[in-house]
């Protein structure tokens, strides 16, 4: 079993960055790929970005150039650093890591809200 909990969101102002972070406790050594997913009112969660274990990354085209993903493995940890925002980022982001059978897990979430 994995345990994800996320920090950092909050509110900010159109332009504004964030920094999101996300720990991993639990059976962290089946952890192959952790990701970041939003999911904003009235719309399907979507994947934001993805990081591998050996560091390859993919991105939304929304948010290329824009959010760069980043884990630390010695630490357990992912973050989702968040720059030029738009109000259109405005969601509630979730930490998720698979597995090396492919199972999922997600965290609680946490809201982020850019003003406009």
């Amino acid at each position: 079993q994995v345990t994800l909990v996320e920090s950092g969101g909050g509110l900010v102002q159109a332009g504004g960055s964030l920094r999101l972070s996300c720990a991993a406790s639990g059976s962290i050594s089946r952890i192959t790929a952790m990701g970041w997913y939003r999911q904003a009112p009235g719309k399907q969660r979507e994947l934001v970005a993805h990081i591998t274990r050996a560091g390859r990354t993919n991105y939304a085209e929304s948010v290329k150039g824009r959010f760069t993903i980043s884990r630390d493995n010695a630490k357990n940890m992912a973050y989702l650093q968040m720059n030029s925002l738009k109000a259109e980022d405005t969601a509630v982001y979730y930490c998720a890591a698979t597995d090396y059978i492919g199972d999922n897990y997600w965290g609680q979430g946490t809201q982020v809200t850019v003003s406009s």
